[in-house]
């Protein structure tokens, strides 16, 4: 996915954020700061962690006035150390107050989720599979959080249920089996490059979609052991991803089944906020 801050979800996710947090106005710094203080303030880092969200800083003080500069000194992916500072930010006391919590709201929450999708991809370094993100995203924050999942060197899935065709086990159940599923897949009209892939929980539920043709097959909630053992039947005949109760812990094993790709939720429904602060002083 490309880092596009411009890209309206964006401009809506940050307005909603500050519109939710100042809401009337920010009582507490416009009773204590003059409205002529100037201050600069910076971004640090407390733990190590893999940045993201550092494009959004010019959008949120944008929104609440106009700062006269502002330094991103880490780039979205970047590896930060605990002490080194990512962005430097110099104007009004009042905007850079107002605007410290959302800013760290953003940079700490999806700086989680590269960070912790970082630490997935390197699991599997020097394996032939790459790791996938989800669905499993905050609502609302979806494009963001797979955004920052980019930053840590996950490949992106789909964005939502309108870019790729993947049939899942209640899918099937309404269709009436596995075979009628990606029969009405195939007469839909997609365009030709359109992604179809289709879940399968059983042996025969993987037999009937090989014998449809189908070129994607998703194997769900199997064994490391299990899955190696479904991917020697396949033997190529068709792309595989994994997923389904795949942890940092396990994820090496799964990749090593010969699998193209593994998936897991957790890089985004249970990335912790990473610890970052704002540091300010007078000018």
């Amino acid at each position: 996915m490309t880092f596009d801050y411009q890209h309206p979800e964006v401009l809506e996710a940050v307005r909603r954020a500050l519109a939710e947090d100042i809401g009337s106005g920010d009582v507490t710094t416009n009773t204590c700061v003059r409205a002529d203080a100037e201050a600069q303030g910076r971004f640090v880092a407390r733990e190590p962690l893999v940045l993201a969200g550092s494009g959004l800083l010019d959008l949120i003080y944008g929104e609440c006035g106009v700062v006269a500069e502002l330094s991103v000194l880490k780039a979205d992916g970047a590896s930060v150390m605990p002490g080194d500072v990512v962005a430097t930010v110099r104007g009004a006391a009042r905007t850079l107050l107002t605007c410290e919590r959302t800013a760290l709201n953003f940079l700490q929450r999806l700086s989680g989720v590269a960070t912790v999708a970082r630490r997935y991809v390197d699991a599997v370094a020097h394996t032939r599979c790459r790791i996938l993100d989800t669905r499993k995203t905050t609502p609302g924050l979806r494009r963001l959080e797979k955004m920052a999942a980019a930053a840590g060197g996950v490949t992106n899935h789909r964005l939502g249920l309108f870019d790729a065709v993947l049939i899942k086990n209640n899918h099937i159940a309404a269709a009436g089996g596995v075979k009628e599923a990606l029969r009405l897949a195939g007469n839909a009209n997609l365009p030709p490059e359109f992604p179809v892939e289709i879940e399968v929980r059983t042996p025969q539920e993987m037999e009937d979609a090989l014998e449809a043709g189908a070129a994607r097959l998703l194997l769900d909630n199997l064994t490391p052991a299990e899955a190696a053992e479904w991917i020697r039947y396949i033997n190529g005949r068709a792309v595989v991803e994994i997923s389904g109760g795949v942890t940092l812990e396990t994820v090496r094993a799964y990749a090593e089944t010969g699998a193209d790709f593994v998936s897991s939720g957790s890089i985004t429904h249970s990335a912790r906020a990473m610890d970052l602060n704002f540091r300010l002083s007078w000018t």
